[in-house]
C-alpha cells in the first residue's frame, strides 16, 4: 500500500507531532508499504522511506504567517484563495497514486488553513487517496486559541465532520472533545495513542535489542531476571518451579538466566542438561529463558545493564554466596529483590529484600512475588508501558489492524 504522511514540518524538525510521524513512517515501511513524508520543513533522513518538501506546507512559511495574522483578525485575505487553488494542485500531483493519506493536525488546528481548505477541495472531488485524519490537538476546544478562530470559512473547516474519512485522537479526552465539536458518535473517532521509542529511551545496546526481539521479552509479566553462571549452588531449578507456579497468577511471567556455564566444573554441562529437562518438564519453554541457548559469548556488562533495566525483579536463589553483586544491581536499577535468605545477601539487601529459604516451595515463593508486584503501582505501570506502549506495540495493536482495514475496502 501506497501511504503519504503529512504534517506542517518532519524530522529532523524536533517536535511532539513530528516525531510521532517519523515513528509512524519507519514502522509501515518496515511492514512492507511504501511511504512518503510531506511536509514544509524537514528532510530525508531514512532510506526506506522518501520525503517530498513542499514549503507552502510549512506553517511557518512567510506567506502563511502573513495569511494567518489576517485570518486572525477575522479577516479572510484576498491571497488566501489563490493559496488555496496552489496548494491543491501541488498535493493532487503528490498524492496522484496514493492509497492512504494520514494527515497529523492539519485539519484540527488553524496553523495553515489554506493547507487544510486544500485538503478538503481534493477530499471532496476525489475518491482517493483514503484520509486518515490524525489529531493531536484541536483548536476549537482550546482556550488560548479562541481568540483566533471565528465563524465561517475557513475557521469552520476545523469543526465540520468529514464523512468519508476516518478520524483518530490520541486520548479518550481527545475523542470526546472531538465528537462533541464534530457532532459525531464517539465510535466514529478512534483512539490510538502514541507510543514511546524504549531502545533509544533506554539506550539499548543492539544485542539488547536482538535478544528482546527474539525472546519477546517485552510481553513478559513479570519478567524476572537471574543473572548467574549455570551450576548448581545457583539453586536454578528452584527459579524454573518458582516460574511454573507464578503462571498460575502471571500467564505471561518470563525468567531470564543470563549467564554461561560453570567454567570450572565438567558437572555444570550435566546441571544444565537437568534444568533443561526441567523446563520442558514445567511446560516453561518460551517462559524459561537461558541466554547460554543463544548467545555464544558471555554477555558484557552493558546487555546486563539493559536487562536489569527491562526486569521487573531479580530472583536469586543460591545455596551458598560469597557476595552478591547482583543485588547491588539490582538496587541501582530500581527493581525489587527476591533472594535466598543467606547472610551474604541479607549483608547486602538487609531489610529492602523479599527473602526465602533455599527450600522453600516454589508456590511459597510465588505468592511472595505476585503480592510485592500487584502492590507496586511502578510496576504496574512499566509493565503497562513496556507491553502496550512501545511504538511497535501501539503498530501492531491498531495501526496494523486499520491499515488492513483499509485494504480490504478495495
Amino acid at each position: 500500500m501506497k501511504i503519504a504522511l503529512l504534517h506542517y514540518s518532519a524530522p529532523p524538525v524536533v517536535g511532539g507531532v513530528e516525531s510521532v510521524l517519523g515513528h509512524q513512517a519507519r514502522l509501515m515501511a518496515d511492514a512492507g508499504h511504501e511511504v512518503r513524508i510531506l511536509a514544509g520543513r524537514g528532510a530525508p533522513n531514512e532510506a526506506r522511506f522518501s520525503f517530498v518538501s513542499i514549503p507552502l506546507i510549512d506553517s511557518r512559511h512567510p506567506q502563511v504567517l502573513a495569511l494567518k495574522a489576517e485570518l486572525d483578525q477575522g479577516r479572510l485575505p484576498s491571497a488566501f484563495n489563490t493559496l488555496v487553488n496552489h496548494l491543491s494542485g501541488v498535493l493532487e500531483k503528490a498524492l496522484e497514486d496514493v492509497h492512504v493519506l494520514v494527515a497529523h493536525n492539519v485539519c484540527s488546528l488553524h496553523k495553515n488553513l489554506a493547507l487544510t481548505a486544500a485538503l478538503r477541495k481534493i477530499y471532496e472531488r476525489r475518491n482517493t487517496p483514503r484520509f486518515i485524519l490524525w489529531h493531536h490537538d484541536l483548536a476549537w476546544t482550546t482556550p488560548r486559541y479562541r481568540s483566533e478562530l471565528h465563524h465561517g470559512y475557513p475557521w469552520d473547516l476545523l469543526r465540520v465532520d468529514w464523512p468519508k474519512a476516518i478520524q483518530v485522537t490520541i486520548s479518550r479526552l481527545r475523542q470526546e472533545e472531538l465528537a462533541r465539536l464534530l457532532g459525531v458518535p464517539l465510535e466514529r473517532i478512534r483512539v490510538i495513542p502514541n507510543g514511546i521509542d524504549l531502545q533509544r529511551l533506554l539506550k539499548l545496546e543492539a544485542q539488547t535489542q536482538a535478544i528482546v526481539q527474539r525472546l519477546d521479552l517485552l510481553q513478559g509479566w513479570p519478567l524476572l531476571l537471574l543473572p548467574v553462571r549455570i551450576t548448581p549452588r545457583k539453586n536454578i531449578e528452584l527459579a524454573l518451579s518458582t516460574l511454573a507456579a507464578l503462571r498460575v497468577y502471571f500467564p505471561r511471567a518470563i525468567l531470564v538466566v543470563t549467564g554461561p556455564l560453570g567454567a570450572h566444573n565438567p558437572a555444570n554441562a550435566r546441571y544444565f542438561e537437568r534444568l533443561l529437562a526441567l523446563r520442558s518438564e514445567l511446560g516453561l519453554q518460551g517462559a524459561a529463558h537461558f541466554l547460554a541457548e543463544v548467545c555464544d559469548t558471555i554477555l558484557p556488562d552493558e546487555v546486563i545493564g539493559d536487562l536489569y533495566r527491562l526486569a521487573d525483579a531479580l530472583i536469586l536463589p543460591s545455596r551458598e554466596e560469597g557476595f552478591g553483586i547482583p543485588i547491588l544491581e539490582a538496587g541501582l536499577a530500581g527493581i525489587p529483590v527476591f533472594c535466598s535468605d543467606i547472610a551474604p545477601l541479607r549483608e547486602l539487601a538487609g531489610e529492602d529484600g523479599v527473602y526465602f529459604s533455599p527450600d522453600a516451595r516454589a508456590e511459597d515463593i510465588a505468592m511472595q512475588i505476585k503480592t510485592r508486584l500487584t502492590a507496586s503501582p511502578v510496576a504496574r505501570l512499566r509493565a503497562r508501558v513496556r507491553q502496550g506502549y512501545t511504538w511497535e506495540a501501539v503498530y501492531r495493536r491498531w495501526i496494523a489492524p486499520l491499515l488492513e482495514e483499509i485494504g480490504g475496502e478495495k
